[in-house]
């Protein structure tokens, strides 16, 4: 049986679904394939189980914290309820899943199979075969293809690591008990993210990174974290490059030996979570058939335009290797679609790209870091504003952290800002706002007094003045 469409897409997860909407919307006849669970990674196994857990543990964190911040409340964290919480976790998914993703691929009315997708045929003249479950084959034809197979967690060949079994980011998700102890290989923001959740639900917890905590960001960026961590009694060791694992046959718990900073030394925990980055998923798509080009991690290449070596297949999201972000992922999606169909001409542009880390406090970022401003042979001038300066952070009763701002020395326009804060996403999304502006727009700017937000204005006001020599407004 073979079947025809405008657009044939691989996957159901954020790029796929902002590709099929714009191409149904356009006109254009649609077939989205999946052989896992839809939805994709995001809704399923990625942000949206991650950050309901990782709220969950900061209200319990809260209970136990709230009586040394404020005077005058009591409170108390009592164990968790590990399957209650992970069946309330469950409940939300399902509930997205059918709402974002099932419901609307109803509304729009493209057709969806399910099934491992694979190319065949020519370069010059590609189609699908999808086989099901049931061992049916359906050949398609579409006039345009997208990849949209997002990525899987990585891990490195650490010896005997294998046998002694781990978790990954998403396996973690569907712990049903809290591990005594829990050891976290890496330092990104994966890393970061399950070692604070997990400490906070009652875990004791060692991270051991490659080299600084978040090391693409600034180094103040590592800093802030590495005390937050101190704070609430999570180990963070440097410098060390697992070697091996071996399960003790006594205690059953894992042990992990490590090269740290050139000696070798061991550490122990109930489960070892591996964290250390994701690939793409291109197995199995048979792409050499139809001459299209993949890199040294599996990734598609891609144009500018997201289109492949084969002109007729294109990919988004984090299956070509670009930032690992689900709403990059829809962006891919609809620019696909509309330089596929509607001859846009659109190019990807990642200047304005914030992206967050969502620790407590958390990492917010958006435009270029000091040393990337060096690295480019601009004069940099930058100011670190440390939180105890804004009102907001002061009647939270949380100064943790900072707001930088990298501005060009000659001109004064503002070229990245960096923050470590409650609301760092948030400050990082107004962010993208005053890319390009020059500092004394921003410190002449309105900020409504008491929000997190006017610390940019406040940070951009340091460029000139003390901020301790600022009263409230000023």
């Amino acid at each position: 049986m073979t079947t025809k469409y405008d657009l044939a897409i691989i996957g159901s997860g954020g790029g796929a679904f902002a590709a099929a909407i714009r191409a149904t919307t356009l006109g254009r006849s649609v077939v989205m394939i999946e052989r896992g669970t839809f939805g994709g990674t995001c809704v399923n196994t990625g942000c949206v189980p991650s950050k309901a857990l990782l709220a969950a543990a900061e209200a319990r964190h809260i209970a136990a914290d709230a009586t040394a911040r404020f005077p005058g409340i009591a409170t108390a964290a009592e164990p968790v309820d590990m399957p209650a919480l992970v069946g309330g976790k469950q409940v939300l998914v399902e509930s997205m899943r059918s709402e974002k993703y099932i419901d609307v691929a109803d509304s729009y009315g493209w057709q969806v199979r399910r099934g491992n997708a694979a190319f065949v045929g020519t370069p010059e003249a590609p189609v699908l075969e999808v086989t099901a479950a049931d061992g049916t084959v359906e050949t398609i034809e579409a006039d345009q293809y997208l990849i949209a197979t997002g990525s899987r967690p990585w891990t490195p060949p650490i010896k005997r690591l294998e046998e002694v079994g781990y978790l990954t980011s998403t396996t973690a998700m569907e712990l049903t008990e809290v591990p005594e102890s829990l050891l976290v290989l890496g330092g990104g923001y994966v890393a970061l993210e399950q070692a604070q959740l997990f400490a906070r639900l009652g875990s004791e917890v060692t991270v051991l990174a490659r080299s600084r905590l978040a090391s693409k960001e600034e180094p103040e960026v590592s800093k802030a974290l590495q005390e937050v961590f101190a704070d609430e009694a999570i180990r963070v060791v440097r410098h060390a490059v697992p070697t091996q694992a071996v399960r003790d046959a006594a205690s059953g718990q894992v042990v992990v030996t490590a090269d740290v900073s050139g000696e070798e030394q061991e550490f122990r925990a109930d489960q070892v979570l591996v964290a250390l980055g994701r690939r793409p998923v291109t197995d199995g798509l048979n792409l050499d058939a139809v001459a299209v080009d993949t890199g040294e991690l599996g990734e598609v290449v891609v144009t500018d335009r997201l289109q492949s070596s084969n002109p007729r297949i294109w990919a988004a999201g984090d299956v070509t290797g670009h930032p690992e972000f689900v709403y990059v992922a829809a962006h891919h999606g609809t620019m696909v679609a509309e330089n596929a169909f509607a001859d846009a001409d659109r190019s990807v542009n990642y200047t304005r790209l914030p992206r967050v880390t969502f620790t407590n406090p958390a990492i917010g970022v958006v435009g270029l870091t000091e040393k990337d401003v060096l690295a480019a042979g601009i004069r940099c001038d930058c100011r670190v504003l440390p939180l105890h300066h804004v009102p907001r952070a002061l009647v939270n009763r949380d100064t943790r952290g900072f707001i930088k701002i990298v501005v060009n020395a000659d001109t004064g326009e503002i070229l990245g800002l960096t923050a470590v804060a409650k609301d760092a996403g948030e400050l990082a999304a107004a962010g993208v706002h005053i890319l390009g502006k020059t500092i004394t727009e921003v410190a002449d700017a309105w900020a409504p007094y008491l929000t997190m937000a006017e610390g940019i204005r406040i940070a951009a006001k340091s460029f000139t003045t003390d901020p301790s020599q600022l009263s409230c407004c000023a």
